[in-house]
């Protein structure tokens, strides 16, 4: 667990993506339990704190070290109502025992690389500057026992995974119609030397592309890499999963789960799971009655994803592609006797 007390003061300016929305949307009450599992530099979770009093209770969860010191300072003036953990989201059923906690009236997922990760240049997210190629949003505190050797780090994917590899992580995550050729143009490259910068990778991606692909793109021709060699070395997706496969069964009745998603591979996900959980049958349309005897576990609370307006795009470019969808758990399912 980490100790909000001791922690150094933030410095880097944050603005969370959809406040009001999510703030509105997790129906908050004083005394009420609530998990952060993607704390990043506290933003929501002070927001949450400030609009009950500070008389919620909050778990927060992160597994960047450097994120968990600045939200800890950020929320230092709640500190005995909140209790922060050094992990992947995903292994939240581990902190919420730790506190005791069955239930929980709310949960708020903000997926993606945060502003942190982005702005630090050294941690090789981004494709400014020419940092070394790493990625890794726990900075490599915690165990990867059970992830690939080469899934270590952005380094050891660029310079150690085979070419099918490569084409599946930039084609799956990155979605990129070129995925073959950079994945080419990586395994020639590093043949004569490692690459060991995002300068090097951006470089060697941007001359992949076909020369009127480089000329009419709207973004740099390694952003699709980037970010496709990022969820693949943090695992975004199989984090996903596993968080929505355990995190209704630890919902009280009512409470509300809040996900933000940058990705339409993530955001696809969670419409689909929130689809599932309420829907009553999930039997193939063509059978004359119900043969699978499903009932809804939870109500959609947004039909629509909700999507940043006018203002917050104007004030946060960073958040065009945010999609904030809620669900709320429903009561067990009782037959009618």
């Amino acid at each position: 667990m980490f100790s909000a007390p001791n922690a150094t003061p933030a410095t880097a300016a944050h603005v969370s993506v959809l406040l009001d929305e999510v703030l509105a949307g997790l129906n908050l009450r004083a005394g009420g339990r609530y998990l952060d599992g993607t704390l990043g530099l506290g933003g929501h979770s002070a927001a949450l704190m400030e609009r009950t009093q500070g008389r919620a209770w909050l778990c927060g969860i992160d597994r960047d070290p450097q994120a968990l010191e600045r939200a800890a300072a950020r929320l230092a003036p709640y500190a005995g109502h909140c209790r922060l953990f050094a992990s992947e989201y995903a292994s939240f059923p581990a902190a919420l025992d730790a506190l005791g906690w069955e239930h929980i009236d709310g949960a708020l997922l903000d997926l993606g690389v945060s502003s942190l990760q982005l702005d630090v240049t050294e941690r090789g997210f981004s494709l400014r500057g020419n940092a070394p190629l790493d990625m890794r949003m726990d900075m490599g505190t915690l165990s990867r026992k059970d992830r690939e050797p080469w899934l270590e780090s952005a380094w050891t994917v660029v310079n150690h995974a085979d070419i099918h590899d490569l084409r599946r992580i930039i084609e799956m995550y990155g979605e990129d119609p070129q995925a073959k050729r950079i994945a080419r143009a990586i395994v020639e490259a590093r043949q004569s030397t490692p690459i060991e910068t995002t300068g090097q990778l951006a470089d060697i991606v941007s001359q992949a592309y076909p020369a009127h692909w480089r000329a009419e793109a709207r973004s740099h021709p390694a952003t699709r890499t980037f970010q496709a060699i990022r969820m693949a070395v943090n695992d975004e997706l199989g984090q996903l999963e596993r968080f929505l496969d355990a995190i209704l069964p630890r919902l009280a009745v009512g409470g509300r789960l809040a996900v933000i998603s940058f990705h339409s591979l993530e955001d696809r996900l969670v419409k689909q799971r929130f689809r599932t959980w309420s829907t009553d049958c999930l039997c193939p349309p063509h059978l004359p009655r119900c043969m699978c005897g499903h009932h809804a576990e939870a109500r959609l609370i947004t039909k629509k994803p909700v999507v940043p307006g006018r203002e917050e795009l104007r004030d946060n470019p960073r958040s065009g592609s945010a999609r904030l969808r809620i669900v709320e758990k429903l009561p067990p399912y009782k037959e009618l006797s």
